[in-house]
């Protein structure tokens, strides 16, 4: 007879946490890298791979977009915030994550290319962040587990200034990936707990004495 060995909790835990080590580390190196490398073609730009509203080229650089920056401080600004997090996302796992981020990407992506000004160029990871920023925020007030609000009161606390990013324009900000990305981790949240929001609108009416149908 042959007995497989048992993980215990703390070897499950350690896995665990290499592996989202290893995956935040590894989209991170992949960004530094590209911008390495776009430092280095002196004769072209990577930049030119960036979302281009409302053509086709840009339709297709809706995913190429997030892996490209404006030079050294732009992936910098953009560096920590991914980690952080994108670091509380993994906590719901990594299948989670990944469906965040690709749901963020494209809902950001393509507001930024069916809406943004005609005749420039957007790219960055800021979009997928503030889907990430959205996702958080929005699992905590839909799911209401002592995690999910843990994790949104994280959030909000280490990046709740990023929603001044919303509503304030600045220039050679793409304010609209911001937007949508954040709609986009709105959205992602709403997958999840498609339920929960008719209890919540039920809870808050028999808080406020009101029906449950109100919207």
């Amino acid at each position: 007879m042959h007995l497989s060995p048992v993980s215990s909790p703390t070897s499950v835990w350690r896995e665990s946490v290499r592996q989202r080590i290893v995956v935040l580390g590894g989209i991170l190196a992949v960004m530094w890298a590209v911008e390495i490398v776009d430092l280095l073609l002196w004769s072209v730009s990577l930049d030119g791979y960036g979302i281009r509203p409302r053509t086709w080229i840009g339709l297709r650089n809706i995913l190429l977009a997030p892996w490209l920056h404006v030079g050294f401080g732009h992936l910098l600004a953009n560096t920590f915030p991914f980690l952080v997090l994108g670091w509380l996302v993994t906590l719901y796992g990594m299948r989670e994550f990944w469906r965040v981020s690709l749901v963020a990407m494209l809902v950001s992506g393509f507001g930024v290319w069916l809406l943004a000004a005609p005749n420039t160029i957007h790219l960055g990871m800021s979009g997928v962040i503030f889907g990430y920023l959205g996702y958080l925020l929005m699992r905590g007030f839909f799911e209401r587990s002592l995690q999910a609000i843990v994790l949104a009161v994280l959030a909000l606390l280490l990046y709740g200034g990023m929603l001044w990013g919303l509503v304030t324009w600045h220039a050679g900000v793409s304010w609209l990936g911001h937007l949508f990305g954040f709609i986009g981790g709105l959205l992602a949240a709403y997958q999840v707990n498609g339920a929960r929001p008719a209890a919540g609108r039920a809870t808050l009416a028999r808080r406020f004495s009101l029906p449950p149908c109100f919207p």
